[in-house]
């Protein structure tokens, strides 16, 4: 036994910790839990919990289904939303073969895979996520099917007494009481629609977070008699929800972005890993935009950004430069704002990372930047601009993606098939469903 896992048996025992949930995700980003006795933790820190893997999207076939969770100690926390009575703590797992090998169907073991590549080329990835979604009355809908956000309101809106401002207050506190950090909160642009920001961590951590987010954000919202929602583009008229994550690298102490009396300050490191991001950003928006809806969101209008390209400040490029602070080096940083924020954080940030990473091994040139409103030009216009477009629907990404040896390379063989299969097969039933939108426009006249 470790230090750690001694520390989290002698809170389970001091605190009277009655449930112990194990985490992990499938392949898709889903969370996955089962509830331990405390009596069984150190057992499981021992010798893994057993369970059948092929029951879970992506993980294993059946004839091989025999899978092992590995309780990571470092991601102990206790749940507050569960309260005192029965008090109940998570850990994220590792997913382990019987011999106690790391998974390959594993999303969190493929995100370790690349921070080990970024390691070895002496890096360590830093993340800073910004993360919308929308709060409705309920998930229901309402007579004309749609549905009923809280509020009207709009970007940074302040509402005495609403019911967004009191649900960000809740949740950011049930946030920071799991040791996740909040750099600020508020209301974003649509009815209903919220932006929460994580603090710099790590990008093993921040995929952790996030996770824990989306639980934290959905608890509160449940506690509060409403519904929080990830869903990339839930109404037609109204932006989509994004998960805009800021990148940098560091090679010890000394941020490898930063390069002082540089454009922008951007280092060659900085700008091979843009170049790269942008490179290969068609080959894995199946994975940052993994849902037929997701391309509601890319193409539907708002800020959503549909076209490769980067620019200084400019909130209508695939990567944007943030504005810089001449006295603040360390500071430096990249943000993609391609990725929504239904997708699996695990494997989104893998992809990102390892595009990057390929950027600096094989030394990719930066283009130009943009400086224009990408979002006013006409297609002939981003033409001529070079400015070539992202995949415009999932089916799209899909062909994309399953001809690319990097995301390959970087999901591993079996979480690229698992995660192909699962995308054809939601596209299949996607084509097959009559939308209303069919039926009121054509029904009538046909």
């Amino acid at each position: 036994m470790n230090r750690q896992q001694d520390f989290v048996l002698r809170t389970i025992e001091e605190r009277d910790v009655r449930f112990v949930r194990l985490w992990f995700t499938d392949v898709v980003g889903s969370l996955k839990s089962v509830a331990l006795a405390p009596a069984e933790v150190e057992g499981a820190f021992r010798e893994g919990l057993g369970f059948d893997g092929s029951s879970i999207e992506g993980l294993s076939r059946i004839f091989e289904s025999d899978m092992l969770l590995q309780p990571d100690a470092s991601t102990f926390q206790l749940l507050p939303w569960r309260g005192n009575i029965e008090p109940t703590s998570r850990m994220f797992c590792d997913i382990l073969t019987p011999d106690g090998e790391p998974s390959m169907a594993d999303p969190r073991h493929v995100l370790k895979r690349q921070v080990e590549e970024a390691a070895d080329m002496g890096f360590t990835c830093y993340t800073h996520p910004e993360v919308e979604f929308y709060l409705l009355r309920s998930d229901e809908m309402d007579a004309n099917g749609h549905p009923q956000p809280v509020d009207s309101a709009s970007y940074f809106d302040h509402v005495p007494g609403g019911i967004a401002q009191d649900f960000r207050r809740k949740a950011v506190t049930s946030l920071e009481e799991v040791g996740i950090s909040v750099e600020f909160s508020h209301h974003e642009s649509g009815p209903g629609q919220n932006e929460i920001d994580l603090r710099y961590a790590d990008v093993l951590a921040t995929a952790d977070n996030l996770m824990t987010f989306r639980t934290i954000i959905k608890e509160v919202a449940l506690l509060q008699g409403i519904y929080a929602t990830f869903m990339p583009k839930p109404f037609s008229h109204h932006p989509g929800s994004g998960m805009h994550t800021h990148f940098s690298l560091f090679e010890g102490e000394r941020n490898a972005f930063f390069e002082g009396g540089r454009e922008y300050q951007l280092s060659t490191t900085a700008r091979q890993f843009i170049a790269g991001v942008l490179t290969h950003a068609p080959e894995f928006t199946a994975v940052t935009n993994q849902f037929v809806n997701s391309y509601k969101r890319l193409w539907g209008g708002g800020e959503a950004p549909s076209h490769i390209s980067w620019g200084h400040n400019n909130r209508s490029a695939l990567v944007r430069v943030p504005l810089y602070k001449p006295e603040k080096g360390q500071s430096a940083r990249v943000e993609y704002r391609g990725i929504d924020s239904a997708a699996n954080p695990y494997l989104a940030y893998a992809c990102i990372l390892g595009a990057g990473l390929k950027g600096i091994r094989e030394r990719y040139d930066l283009g130009d930047p943009t400086e224009e409103d990408i979002f006013s030009l006409t297609s002939r216009e981003r033409r001529v601009l070079g400015l070539d477009p992202l995949p415009s629907t999932l089916h799209e990404a899909i062909n994309v993606m399953e001809n690319s040896e990097l995301v390959a390379d970087i999901l591993g063989e079996w979480v690229f098939d698992a995660f192909l299969r699962n995308k054809r097969a939601e596209w299949d039933e996607y084509r097959q469903d009559i939308s209303p939108f069919e039926l009121r426009r054509y029904l009538g006249m046909l």
